[in-house]
């Protein structure tokens, strides 16, 4: 077991590298398991993933389920661990720092605070002020934490149809000056406004990775100063467009071919050799 201090210490190091680092994202134990043999250095959970993964939509996981699946990704691997933790599941400081509490208990080294409302109100974002309130309560509730966490703040803009660069760049400063660690904007399309993020904050930035474009390859990013990488749901999205193809295939054609792209049985059960 590696406690959870030397985890955290090795998330803090990851994150001052010359180049980026990919963190994926797996959606259940086995995924993370994978990840691990694979060679990743750190892990951190998808919340479309895992509520995918039981058969709800996104944002419909509870605080106490999300923080048993974070428990048990953590207990999978020796990675550092951090989490999707929504909008911290509640509108209130006090609440959102009740988050960040459990996340430290649950053993993560790290955590995403968004500023989207989820719908909760005509809104889809909280008020700048409203959304640094909620990034100090979590802050302070990281800091009495028995070990490092290193907290994410999150805007949502380009999620919820608010797509102004300027917005998310304020919205970006005013949780650095709340206290957050790394700061996050999901959904930037354009690598002059990643260019833009980077030049007027001072932390660590992670960038949501893009298909099919060399403006967002690990390298470009990396060369425009990204810090970390991660993918959220695509993973999930990847496994799950493999078998509902499968389904498909077997419903509508009678066929199984697509049993030959099958990762072989062998190759599974030596990831997962000595586990129980």
């Amino acid at each position: 077991m590696v406690a959870p201090q030397d985890k955290a210490s090795a998330f803090r190091q990851l994150h001052g590298g010359e180049k980026a680092f990919i963190i994926p994202n797996p959606y259940d134990v086995g995924t993370a398991v994978i990840l691990q043999q694979l060679g990743f250095e750190a892990l951190a959970t998808t919340s479309s993933g895992y509520a995918f993964s039981r058969g709800v939509q996104d944002n419909n996981i509870s605080r106490d389920q999300m923080m048993a699946h974070a428990s048990e990704i953590v207990a999978a691997t020796s990675l550092p661990v951090s989490a999707d933790l929504e909008n911290g599941f509640f509108d209130s400081p006090e609440e959102v720092a009740k988050t960040i509490k459990m996340a430290g208990q649950a053993g993560l080294v790290g955590g995403s605070i968004e500023d989207s409302t989820n719908g909760g109100r005509d809104e889809p974002l909280y008020s700048i002020a409203a959304a640094k309130d909620r990034m100090v309560a979590a802050v302070e509730a990281k800091a009495a934490l028995p070990h490092d966490f290193m907290l994410t703040g999150r805007a949502e803009n380009f999620l919820v149809g608010h797509g102004s660069i300027d917005d998310v760049i304020k919205r970006l400063q005013a949780y650095q000056e709340a206290g957050a660690d790394v700061l996050y904007a999901p959904g930037l399309a354009k690598i002059e406004d990643v260019v833009s993020i980077i030049s007027n904050v001072d932390l660590p930035v992670n960038v949501l990775a893009r298909p099919s474009d060399e403006d967002f390859s690990a390298a470009k990013l990396s060369r425009v100063g990204v810090k970390r990488i991660s993918v959220g749901g695509a993973l999930a999205r990847v496994a799950l467009g493999a078998f509902i193809k499968a389904g498909r295939e077997m419903l509508e054609r009678g066929t199984f071919d697509f049993a030959s792209e099958a990762v072989a049985h062998a190759d599974i059960q030596a990831m997962f050799e000595g586990r129980q």
